[in-house]
């Protein structure tokens, strides 16, 4: 078995290596420390739970499946890139403006 999974920490516990090391078949492969290309993936299951998900109803978990692949089907008909529209310094002024709303509004303890 091949698992894919992000480096967080979680992952490295005591426990969970125990639970890796009584199966020696089993073989994970960590994404990288801030690996961009995870960030695609989310992005497409956000763009997927935004579309087909949100705006509809669904009766069963088989209408709910029918939907998200019709969604997949079509998108794959024409598919676009992602595209990043921000350079790393517009991304990190607004993260910086939100560190400063944030620290600004925080409740004294």
């Amino acid at each position: 078995m091949h698992g894919g999974l992000d480096n967080y920490g979680t992952h490295k516990t005591e426990i969970i290596r125990k639970w890796f090391g009584k199966r020696p078949h089993s073989h994970m492969h960590f994404t990288p420390t801030y690996g961009s290309w995870i960030n695609l993936v989310e992005r497409w299951f956000a763009e997927i739970t935004n579309k087909p998900i949100r705006r509809g109803i669904f009766r069963s978990v088989n209408e709910l499946e029918q939907a998200i692949t019709e969604y997949i089907n079509v998108h794959n008909d024409a598919p676009k890139p992602f595209v990043w529209t921000r350079t790393a310094d517009e991304i990190l002024a607004s993260i910086a403006r939100f560190a400063q709303r944030t620290r600004s509004t925080a409740q004294p303890s």
